[in-house]
């Protein structure tokens, strides 16, 4: 595995692929990478001969009140993963390969309507900071292929809008969650938990499954289910930020007809802020 942080080496390689018509995935991320991420890498190698993943921490998408500088970097440690599992790249630039003429000054590429409500509302801009360095990513590489994980439900689905309204030849792919045996989500922030806290952690994803089965087992009042998770999660010493039942599709309020839906919820448990989804056909 090669470990690039410039741009004119990473072109350099990306020409010498496509010379042998190698098609190539891209796998984003901001490291600290557990296992879910590595099921993303796997996932791009079945529809890629070639892997980039990128470790960047990007700076605009986080808020004023989130403190960049408490982010995990774990690069030694992710290294030696992406090297186990056989990516061929790691591409890691700084601030200033990503945005060469300053953040202050920086292109912003935003999506609108998709990334005002739930995870948009609760974190302004954090949504156009994601776009706006997935399309600097995409332009910088010009993958075959782009894999993101189900577990971010909205920004996968803010990521396909932007590729498609910007007429990118770029595949999305959504990967499954990955979870732990109890179900959780398996996430950066898991580590933010107490002992205690995770032992509760896992009633996220039970109370959305709970949901989902109610929705196949023909229950379509969606506004009392929201209303009853919400209360389920407080009791369990959660403090739910959005519980939401929406068409899959994209997120609007699905109707009794709707096919696809995905029920979404986001909820603090002591320092951690947690989301997850359940997709369900009914």
């Amino acid at each position: 595995m090669e470990i690039i942080q410039d741009k004119q080496t990473l072109q350099e390689l990306l020409e010498g692929w496509r010379h042998h018509n190698d098609h190539v995935a891209l796998v984003p991320t901001m490291g600290n990478l557990h296992d879910g991420h590595l099921s993303l890498v796997d996932l791009a190698r079945e529809h890629a001969e070639r892997v980039i993943v990128t470790v960047y921490v990007n700076p605009t998408q986080f808020g004023e009140e989130e403190d960049i500088d408490e982010y995990p970097r774990t690069m030694e440690r992710d290294t030696r993963r992406l090297k186990k599992i056989g990516a061929d790249v790691l591409f890691a630039p700084d601030d200033d390969t990503i945005y060469p003429f300053g953040i202050e000054e920086a292109t912003v590429v935003s999506v609108p309507g998709l990334t005002q409500n739930f995870c948009g509302a609760s974190r302004p801009g954090h949504f156009d900071g994601v776009t706006s360095v997935i399309a600097r990513l995409f332009a910088l590489m010009q993958p075959d292929v782009a894999v993101f994980g189900q577990k971010d439900y909205q920004q996968q689905l803010i990521i396909r809008h932007m590729t498609e309204d910007l007429s990118l030849p770029i595949r999305i792919i959504t990967a499954p969650t990955v979870r732990e045996d109890d179900g959780l989500a398996k996430s950066s922030r898991n580590q933010y938990l107490s002992d205690e806290e995770r032992t509760v952690a896992p009633k996220l994803f039970q109370v959305l499954d709970a949901i989902g089965h109610d929705l196949q087992n023909g229950k379509r009042n969606f506004e009392e289910l929201e209303k009853r998770a919400a209360k389920e999660l407080k009791a369990a010493g959660f403090q739910p930020e959005y519980v939401a039942v929406r068409r899959a599709q994209n997120l609007a309020p699905p109707d009794r007809d709707c096919d696809e839906i995905v029920v979404l919820a986001a909820a603090v448990l002591g320092k951690a802020r947690l989301i997850d989804n359940v997709v369900v056909t009914i």
